[in-house]
């Protein structure tokens, strides 16, 4: 099982993604996150992912359980306004570069250009991050017979 720490203002975008209620009702649902390669190894296809607010804090808690649909490379370029996942064609139509933003949480391109403008610095100059997208869907309890029970 892998952990992931998200920033409060992601709590109720993963809280909607898993199907808990929230407190606004007008945030879009977020089932992916970005992460850098370090030492640690990441979520694989199939496990089992916990996702916690403020880990290594005493504002530790646990937002909720989900479980890992796909882990993909991810390039982004913040200043070209262009993102590369795996071998997909790069995103670089405003609705486009909006949607994904969206489903990671954000308002719109704009919003997630900021955040990462504010977290890491002025990356127009670095090149593209380079990462993985994890993606999740909520985990669904099946009874004896197959199907969805909730």
């Amino acid at each position: 099982m892998v952990a992931y720490s998200f920033k409060r203002r992601f709590i109720d975008p993963i809280r909607a993604g898993l199907g808990m209620s929230v407190e606004t009702f007008d945030c879009s649902a977020k089932r992916q996150t970005i992460r850098a390669v370090g030492k640690r190894r990441h979520a694989r296809a199939d496990e089992t992912l916990q996702l916690y607010h403020g880990m290594r804090s005493r504002d530790c808690f646990r937002i909720g359980e989900a479980h890992c649909r796909r882990v993909r490379e991810i390039r982004i370029f913040i200043g070209a306004r262009r993102i590369i996942i795996g071998d997909q064609p790069a995103i670089v139509s405003n609705a486009g570069l909006d949607q994904f933003a969206i489903d990671d949480g954000f308002a719109d391109w704009a919003d997630m250009q900021q955040f990462w403008r504010d977290e890491h610095g002025d990356m127009t100059r670095l090149g593209p991050f380079v990462g993985m997208l994890i993606e999740w869907e909520p985990i669904v309890a099946r009874n004896d017979r197959g199907s969805e029970a909730r």
